[in-house]
């Protein structure tokens, strides 16, 4: 039971710590990828899609985004859904394709950015300490039932709480490489 519990706790902790790696990676800094629009909505016929499938999106150098629609009415409604989502940028309509220029991070967009990793690395954090919560109460209801003894029961709840120390430190590291991207010019 305790074997398994750790092991179910440790990868729920992992699928965090790679959530919130994603998030990060979604966080622009100077340059440009293609992930940057990937949680962008598209309306086609009527219902939201994400970009990528209305869409061939690619780099067309390090600081410009190319977006080919599959239909060639679709560039209007993907230039209009990218300049109206939160990312601040401003996408033009070349002939059949979306051009999206990076625009340069000025000094009070960087600072925006960081409040902004930094509260994807604390939501990370807190559902990591609900994982350790959730494994400790299992625990507890295990000592209850009489399933573990008292003495397992602490055993396993101080490895869980390595466990949760072990992966905030890995989110804390993430965050500090993120931090220091967004910081350099």
């Amino acid at each position: 039971m305790i074997p398994e519990l750790k092991k179910s706790t440790e990868q729920k902790m992992q699928k965090s710590l790679e959530a919130l790696k994603n998030d990060l990676g979604k966080v622009r800094t100077g340059r440009a990828h293609a992930g940057i629009l990937d949680h962008v909505q598209v309306d086609y016929y009527g219902s939201m899609v994400p970009i990528s499938q209305v869409a061939n999106v690619n780099l067309i150098d390090a600081r410009t985004i190319g977006v080919t629609p599959w239909e060639k009415k679709m560039a209007a409604v993907i230039e209009k859904a990218i300049r109206d989502s939160d990312l601040g940028l401003n996408p033009a309509t070349v002939g059949d394709s979306v051009r999206v220029p990076m625009p340069a991070l000025t000094e009070e967009r960087r600072r925006d950015l960081i409040k902004v990793v930094r509260g994807e690395a604390e939501n990370a954090r807190v559902a990591v300490r609900n994982l350790r919560r959730d494994a400790n109460h299992a625990l507890k209801e295990a000592v209850k039932a009489k399933t573990i003894s008292e003495d397992e029961e602490r055993r396993a709840q101080e490895d869980v709480q390595k466990l949760t120390d072990r992966t905030i430190a890995e989110i804390d590291k993430a965050l500090a490489q993120k931090e220091s991207d967004l910081m350099a010019v």
